[in-house]
């Protein structure tokens, strides 16, 4: 069971993400790890126990509480996000980018991406609406073979280090160096990821005869040492890039990097090898996100079929990934820092309902008072933030919003919505008494 719930954390893509942080925190890497794994492991984990304590079938059973138009549109938007506005065109461009780029001149580069994730997303749409046997059947193996691999790697690296673990630290990390890893762990799109996935692992585990209480103890074993162990290859990932800034720069991408980092230690063959293996990993990834996507989309819109989701979810994904890896992970920043705040705050009223009996008021006031600075923290992210009517709102909002500067300007006025709903709460409890 934990080896499942592993492989619903744990994808190609992550890998990429820990490299890059390291190398921009440098030997400010302790602190910037420590923020990374909250939201790259724990709130992953928070997420899935949260769908499983409520019995709920989607996002919208989740967020369902606030309004049944709240759910569907937080519904609505993860599926976006994780769908084919970043998360299955990422994974096509981070195959592309580990297993293809690196041996195409760079005359050929967008060509090639235009090829390959036009056979990528062309195959994993063919085989979501005929046969995903073949992609189970490689996801079973393909797993435990990346993760020996990458371990072998590591080892390695281990004992021979390209350099110590006290290199340059890029800007953003010298001064907030916890919270910059904090907001980097958004990258993985874990949270909100299993937020509207979980679901699969809790049939799963009620597919082995577990029921009621038991589903979510069970659940919390295998999560707690999945995130353990994916907590180590964080770890083990960022001293990597570390200690590779001994002798190369920082790359505009973690994926690029890492393949810089195999090549070095394994050279040609380890390079395909890894790209292999990659590509394979996030093409499982691809069909799993296809068919959610689909599914859930199609229980919203009936009117629309579930190969006509599909075929929106291909074709979008082939445009977006088509823009490039780095280009996905600088436009995904504003979605995700307005996405988080409402998911983070649903997953603490989801673990905490039974103290104030799931009171709409709670739910209702928490998310007013998350909006607003949601929607700043969305603004100050993307590149809007430099225009001369929008820069001095921005400054505004970080001088005088408590942790606004650090992008969870939603902390505080979240917790006063859900005092004021606390408070709403028990005054109407004591008056029905």
């Amino acid at each position: 069971m934990a080896s499942l719930v592993f492989g619903m954390f744990f994808g190609a893509g992550n890998l990429i993400f820990p490299v890059q942080l390291g190398q921009m925190a440098g030997s400010h890497w302790v602190l910037a790890t420590a923020g990374f794994l909250i939201t790259g492991t724990v709130v992953p984990y928070l997420a899935m126990l949260a769908v499983s304590t409520t019995h709920s079938q989607s996002v919208y059973d989740l967020a369902k509480p606030v309004a049944p138009w709240f759910g569907m549109a937080l519904l609505v938007l993860i599926h976006m996000t994780i769908g084919p506005f970043f998360g299955t065109p990422r994974t096509a461009a981070t195959g592309f980018t580990m297993g293809i780029a690196p041996f195409l001149p760079e005359q050929w580069q967008t060509l090639g991406m235009v090829i390959f994730s036009a056979l990528f997303f062309g195959l994993a749409f063919f085989l979501s609406i005929t046969d995903s046997r073949v992609t189970a059947w490689i996801g079973r193996y393909l797993t435990p073979i990346l993760v020996v691999l990458l371990a072998f790697i590591l080892i390695v690296s281990a004992f021979n280090p390209m350099g110590d673990l006290n290199q340059p630290t890029a800007t953003a990390y010298k001064t907030n160096t916890f919270m910059q890893g904090f907001l980097d762990g958004y990258n993985t799109m874990d949270g909100i990821a299993l937020v509207a996935l979980a679901v699969s692992v809790v049939y799963a585990v009620r597919g082995l005869g577990y029921r009621g209480a038991a589903v979510s103890k069970t659940l919390a074993k295998a999560g707690l040492l999945s995130i353990i162990f994916e907590a180590i290859i964080y770890t083990a990932l960022i001293a990597l890039g570390v200690s590779s800034l001994a002798i190369m720069k920082p790359a505009e991408n973690g994926g690029i990097s890492l393949m810089a980092i195999i090549n070095h230690y394994f050279g040609t063959f380890g390079s395909i090898l890894t790209g292999v293996l990659v590509i394979l990993a996030v093409f499982t990834t691809a069909v799993g996100l296809f068919s959610s996507f689909a599914h859930d989309m199609h229980l919203i819109f009936p009117k629309f079929s579930y190969n006509v989701w599909l075929s929106v979810s291909a074709i979008g994904s082939f445009a977006t990934a088509n823009a490039g890896l780095t280009n996905i992970i600088s436009w995904s920043a504003p979605v995700l820092m307005f996405i988080y705040p409402f998911v983070l705050a649903l997953i603490v009223l989801s673990l905490t309902k039974k103290y104030f009996n799931g009171s709409q008021i709670v739910y209702q006031l928490t998310m007013l008072f998350v909006t607003p600075s949601a929607c700043f923290d969305a603004l100050a992210a993307s590149p809007l933030a430099k225009n001369a009517l929008v820069l001095p709102v921005i400054t505004f909002y970080h001088q005088y919003v408590t942790f606004a500067s650090q992008g969870l300007g939603w902390v505080l006025p979240g917790l006063v919505g859900a005092l004021l709903g606390l408070s709403v709460y028990a005054v109407k409890r004591q008056n029905a008494k």
